[in-house]
């Protein structure tokens, strides 16, 4: 069993605090990588939880190769994201508050790979014309790197 569920099993679906890594995967025209997620069908970004020895750069990278089977290029760290807002219930009724590392990177190749119990589809977006239906937690993400962007324009 791995780490997340062994604490569900004691846990049941209370909120836990989780160490998470999230990556802003970068087109050569700054458009964003969005996946639209299986599990919740909203769009965020690829990334997940920290395992157990696991740094935050490594968390990053494994999870962007398991959803969509890239290799990023050098991650710049963006920001540190926890707090009320990055509250977030599951449709089974886990609750979690995620403290997620938020990394900005190219990608070496872009034959995506999706893995389809991570991701329905994956699309690349302008920072203008983000979906809709984004998760949650990476509104105020994407709203900061939204900022990030313009400011430096």
């Amino acid at each position: 069993m791995s780490y997340i569920p062994e604490l569900r099993s004691l846990v049941g679906t209370r909120p836990l605090i989780l160490p998470g890594a999230a990556v802003i995967v970068l087109d050569s025209h700054r458009r964003v990588l969005l996946l639209q997620r299986a599990d919740t069908g909203g769009w965020g970004l690829p990334g997940g939880f920290m395992e157990p020895g696991e740094s935050l750069e490594e968390t990053a990278r494994r999870e962007v190769k398991e959803e969509v089977g890239l290799e990023l290029d050098e991650l710049t760290l963006m920001s540190v994201f926890s707090g009320a807002d990055q509250y977030y219930r599951y449709p089974n009724g886990d609750q979690v508050f995620n403290v997620t590392t938020v990394y900005t990177a190219q990608a070496h190749h872009w034959r995506l790979q999706l893995d389809p119990v991570e991701a329905s589809s994956a699309q690349l977006f302008s920072v203008d014309g983000l979906p809709d239906d984004l998760i949650a937690p990476e509104v105020p993400i994407l709203e900061h790197y939204s900022r990030t962007v313009k400011a430096s324009s």
